[in-house]
């Protein structure tokens, strides 16, 4: 059974000012979600689900869903504030997503298999995808073990502002403990330090950290929406109070309901958070093009 790649692409990509999701990084056109699929065929995926908005979706389908046609199965699912449990009603002046853990509740129509949930925007290289496939080709779909690819904290920064991270503390089988979201992550000189109550805390670079990069077995999807309702019930009327995938990754690990391999990985991230990103992508991407790694033309 090959295993399914969501993709969450509904993001504003505010701190990056534009559409983030269908900017060139690649020497003919080609988007770092480009590079994540490219990968995912290679590592035995069979499936690609798009998490995108409505008010994106001719313009994503355009630049981005149609070329992949004859390579790789693709299909669509919609995040939109109004995908909550019936009866609740929201701030009429929200208009910022429900966040990621909604991202992934919102495709569960569309995902049969185990499957592997990735940000749009994030380069995760080819041993990643691959790690990714292996642990889920072998999974049950009703299992309880689930995984995460794990990325050394130094490996995953912007050079040009501040990250969010998720820090993980795992047992000594490589299973996870828990994570802890960690904002405002950047360098200063020769340190790293996230910010906290307005004070600078070092890290020491070596964490392991998630980057949204998880494999998961269709069994979690009662959870993802067990766990939605009670938050949606308490924040509907909130702004910008967000579920995340981590809230259901730490609840799934303390009530007893599943456990997360983390699968550590020797791949070093890259993004574009900030538009000063893009050029140090693009960058990567020729280095790895002469390497070897990628064809000068992806999907020749």
């Amino acid at each position: 059974m090959k295993p399914t790649l969501v993709i969450l692409a509904a993001g504003m990509g505010s701190r990056y000012g534009g559409l983030k999701q269908i900017d060139a990084i690649g020497p003919h056109g080609e988007t770092i979600i480009d590079y994540s699929v490219y990968d995912a065929i290679r590592a035995g995926f069979g499936k690609a689900v798009f998490v995108i908005r409505e008010s994106i979706a001719a313009a994503f389908r355009a630049h981005i869903g149609d070329k992949f046609a004859g390579n790789i199965a693709v299909e669509y699912a919609m995040q939109e504030l109004d995908r909550v449990p019936a009866g609740l009603h929201w701030n009429p002046q929200r208009q910022k997503p429900w966040g990621t853990g909604h991202a992934v509740l919102v495709c569960e129509e569309q995902v049969q298999q185990p499957f592997a949930v990735i940000n749009a925007d994030d380069f995760y290289g080819a041993s990643s995808f691959q790690l990714l496939s292996d642990f889920l080709s072998g999974l049950s779909p009703q299992a309880h073990t689930h995984c995460m690819v794990g990325y050394r904290l130094d490996n995953t920064l912007s050079d040009f502002g501040y990250v969010s991270r998720g820090v993980c503390e795992t047992d000594a089988q490589g299973y996870l403990l828990g994570v802890t979201e960690r904002t405002h992550i950047q360098r200063q000189g020769e340190q790293i330090v996230y910010m906290e109550e307005g004070e600078a805390v070092p890290l020491s670079g070596e964490e392991t950290v998630s980057m949204n990069m998880l494999g998961f077995a269709p069994s979690v999807f009662k959870w993802f929406r067990k766990y939605f309702e009670e938050f949606i019930a308490q924040n509907h009327q909130q702004l910008k109070a967000e579920f995340y995938i981590p809230t259901v990754v730490n609840r799934l690990i303390q009530e007893g309901r599943g456990s997360v391999k983390v699968l550590q990985s020797p791949e070093k991230w890259f993004g574009v958070t900030y538009q000063e990103d893009k050029a140090t992508a693009r960058q990567n991407i020729r280095r790895l093009i002469d390497a070897g790694v990628y064809p000068e033309k992806l999907w020749a």
